[in-house]
């Protein structure tokens, strides 16, 4: 290439950039990885990090000159063949070296979610469960703060639902909250303590978005003694997911189970539990009749937009020829734990209660418009479970007073109108 006088020499941009960027022979180009090397905490690397070009290059570069030294004796086979499946081999086997088993890893192993102290009572005679949580500690940071404002919430599973979500107030800006607060669930049958499940979760409070998940813990009921308190201080761990089936089946998490759902029938929606209800049934001999004792109800669904409901119950016998078996107690104001103390009596002879079913419903009173119906429950010769066990009781029992809690569900029982 010939250049005229005065005229500037021209430097195509390869040539430019290997000047200013690489002068001297050109190396590859680092990557970020290079200079940034991460790993995961308490995985302290064993070899420095060096980018994977140069890393192939150099150990490409010295196999292949051990593999042509080991070869000059054997000049018969094919040398550049062996020396590129050992430098492949080598590469491996330093990638293995250098880099931890990502996919194996679990971020949950480094990071610690806090504890927490608590402890549980079921008292077996006013068929009530007792959550004292006590404190927490190491929480994880949720705020910009590095603090959090924590808070606990219970439910009881399968079944969870606003109904039976009881929670501890706010603690605003701690890693280390202590609360010493007892929350009390009361209609705990003996029949729950096998079947149900404690889930504890503790979350942050935040004023402007969604409260935030920080962990959660969870105690199967039966572990519990009647009337004995147990002491807990568990590791809170992330949020589990449920796999609920068959009756047979418990809950599980995605830890000890790592398989799709199985594609059978869960528990019927209409089963979703909306609270409990005590009622007592006396069979009165000399005055032939059946009274009915319509005692309180706790935790019931809140069906009012100010988180409350105006309760109040009614009573059916059925079947009901001529209509006139309905029952009504008095409406109670802003409550989910209303007491009413109220009974009715149904006329009726002994031999006839084995046909009779009692249907009782308890619903939410709202002024211009319909009522809402937040749950019932039928006890008679055709339940099961508690329902049925207190109707026999009743029918064993003459002229005592019987006393159960119930759950309550959104099944209508029948087909009742308000």
């Amino acid at each position: 290439m010939t250049q005229r006088k005065g005229e500037k020499p021209t430097i195509s941009i390869q040539e430019h950039m290997a000047i200013d960027v690489c002068p001297g022979p050109i190396q590859p180009i680092k990557q970020i990885s290079d200079y940034f090397p991460r790993y995961p905490r308490g995985l302290p690397p064993a070899l420095p990090h060096v980018g994977p070009l140069r890393s192939a290059l150099s150990t490409s570069s010295a196999s292949a000159s051990t593999t042509a030294a080991a070869e000059s004796d054997r000049p018969n086979e094919d040398n550049p063949d062996r020396a590129l499946a050992g430098a492949s081999a080598s590469l491996q086997a330093t990638k293995k070296d250098e880099e931890p088993d990502v996919e194996g890893y679990d971020s949950d192993d480094s990071t610690t979610l806090g504890t927490l102290e608590f402890s549980l009572l079921y008292d077996q005679e006013n068929n009530a469960l007792h959550c004292t949580i006590n404190k927490a500690k190491g929480l994880k940071p949720m705020d910009h703060n590095g603090l959090s404002d924590p808070y606990v919430k219970l439910h009881l599973l399968p079944g969870a639902s606003k109904a039976n979500k009881l929670r501890t107030k706010t603690l605003h800006n701690t890693l280390n909250p202590v609360w010493n607060e007892t929350l009390t669930y009361y209609g705990i049958t003996d029949e729950d303590m096998v079947r149900k499940t404690l889930r504890i979760s503790v979350c942050d409070e935040d004023k402007f978005r969604h409260n935030e998940f920080i962990g959660e813990t969870r105690i199967p009921l039966k572990k519990l003694k009647p009337n004995q308190t147990k002491n807990f201080n568990n590791c809170l761990e992330k949020q589990l997911p449920l796999f609920i089936t068959l009756p047979t089946l418990e809950y599980k998490s995605a830890r000890t189970i790592a398989c799709p759902p199985l594609p059978v029938k869960t528990e019927d929606k209409s089963l979703e539990e909306r609270g409990r209800i005590m009622i007592s049934l006396k069979y009165n001999t000399q005055k032939s009749c059946l009274v009915v004792g319509i005692i309180r109800c706790a935790h019931l669904a809140a069906m009012d937009a100010n988180g409350f409901s105006d309760p109040y119950v009614k009573t059916y016998l059925k079947p009901d020829e001529n209509k006139k078996s309905k029952h009504k107690t008095a409406v109670k104001k802003k409550t989910l734990n209303p007491e009413f103390n109220e009974e009715f009596c149904y006329d009726i002879k002994y031999a006839d209660l084995t046909k009779k079913t009692l249907e009782v419903t308890v619903w939410d009173y709202d002024i211009g418009k319909s009522n809402d119906f937040i749950g019932g429950v039928s006890l008679g010769i055709n339940a099961n479970g508690e329902r049925l066990k207190h109707w026999f009781d009743c029918l064993k029992n003459k002229d005592k007073k019987i006393e159960r809690w119930h759950t309550l569900t959104n099944e209508l029982p029948g087909s009742l109108n308000d």
